[in-house]
């Protein structure tokens, strides 16, 4: 799968920070069975930009930690044949950084854990009701599982995506 990541400001590069966003979404969609030429992108911003896009897309005037945008949401689960590109994944640097000490790990990971959600979201995953939740944590848990990183709190997370 093609991985495209860009910075609203480029003093959140981190070299290491990309390669394991690479490496969770490379996973995810093997794992996911996205086909390989799929296409992908992640924005990393700060809580300004998400705030201002959660009001834009979502009419929520408040900030998040992760934005996803399915190109063919709401319509049919298989994509067409030609169509490579799944949609864009915003990640709130500045919500990730609060929620790795909440949760006791690194921003790292918490960003890890960001980018698998919002690809989850974005082939279809979602948790507003219990059996949907349970489905997406368990996909959760399998990609971050099988990239090393193991979930310190499962239930307890911020629902506000």
């Amino acid at each position: 799968m093609e991985i495209t990541i860009n910075y609203d400001n480029e003093s959140f590069y981190n070299e290491e920070l990309e390669k394991l966003i690479h490496t969770v979404l490379t996973k995810g969609a093997e794992l996911q069975h996205v086909p390989a030429d799929a296409e992908i992108s992640v924005l990393i911003c700060d809580a300004k930009l998400i705030h201002e896009l959660n009001r834009q897309y979502r009419h929520i005037d408040a900030p998040t930690d992760v934005l996803s945008f399915a190109l063919n949401e709401g319509e049919e689960e298989e994509l067409p044949e030609e169509e490579k590109a799944l949609g864009d994944i915003v990640i709130n640097v500045d919500r990730a950084v609060e929620q790795a000490k909440e949760y006791g790990h690194s921003t790292e990971r918490e960003m890890a854990y960001l980018a698998v959600h919002g690809f989850l979201h974005i082939l279809g995953y979602d948790h507003y009701d219990p059996e949907e939740k349970k489905a997406m944590r368990k996909a959760e848990e399998e990609i971050l599982g099988a990239c090393g990183l193991q979930r310190v709190i499962t239930e307890n997370r911020v629902e506000n995506d």
